[in-house]
């Protein structure tokens, strides 16, 4: 009797986990750099909440965009403005409904040295040989850099001695190096850093760093992108992305 009862319950057994593999699948996500810890932390939240993978690709918002022009096999897109990803909606790119802010950045300036930025004056002061920015072509952190620079009246004093990363990644790496002494990163990037010296630019300096995902038209019938969009909104995604120092889609 019991090798009845086993030989049944295998079959079961087996059946079932071919229905969770079944359900189980991919996503792939483009993440703005700016977003690679928090998108780590989430994705694997996501994996183990709901069996499905977000396989992400971290780079320049820009460069997601032209890649997505040319059939990119991504099925969300979580930008680092709101302007990239409304234009992909009104190029037929991606889900009109499905476009929401996950996220606002905040920009630093951020040096190794512990003594290096104390404020507005380090960029007045100038003194140091370079300060790195992400391109602001591609980049809405190094966007918002120029932004910043320029209303404070320190932008064409400063041209001569900045360095450009293609993305916020790269742009930290080159302070981390020391082949800039401070930079224009993201708070995310330095918000756990105990070592150093930063200054959080004030947001009246540059436009929102609104940052937006949406559903491209690749993953409009893929339900485990829409599944990454969904968890995204909610509170376990929400309080990784506040802990790394961005204002949540919530509170918008």
């Amino acid at each position: 009797m019991k090798r009845l009862l086993l030989a049944t319950a295998l079959p079961l057994l087996a059946a079932a986990g071919a229905t969770t593999a079944a359900h189980a699948a991919e996503t792939n996500v483009a993440v703005a750099a700016n977003f690679t810890e928090p998108a780590k932390e989430i994705a694997k939240a996501f994996e183990a909440k709901t069996g499905h993978k977000a396989v992400l690709s971290f780079g320049a918002t820009g460069q997601f965009y032209a890649q997505i022009r040319q059939d990119a096999p991504f099925t969300v897109f979580l930008a680092a403005n709101d302007e990239t990803p409304a234009k992909a909606v009104q190029e037929g790119l991606a889900v009109a409904d499905s476009r929401f802010t996950y996220a606002i950045g905040r920009l630093a300036l951020w040096s190794k040295d512990p003594a290096k930025v104390t404020g507005e004056e380090t960029l007045k002061k100038a003194a140091f040989e370079k300060v790195a920015i992400a391109n602001p072509a591609t980049a809405p952190y190094g966007t918002a850099a120029v932004q910043a620079m320029k209303k404070m009246g320190v932008y064409d004093a400063l041209a001569p001695k900045l360095v450009q990363g293609n993305t916020i990644a790269q742009t930290y790496q080159f302070v981390e190096t020391g082949n800039a002494e401070v930079g224009f990163v993201a708070q995310s990037q330095v918000i756990a850093k105990n070592e150093g010296s930063r200054w959080l630019v004030p947001e009246p300096l540059h436009e929102p760093i609104r940052q937006d995902a949406v559903l491209l038209k690749k993953g409009a019938s893929d339900e485990a992108a829409k599944a990454f969009l969904a968890f995204l909104k909610g509170p376990e995604a929400g309080a990784v992305i506040a802990r790394f120092g961005y204002g949540t889609a919530t509170l918008n």
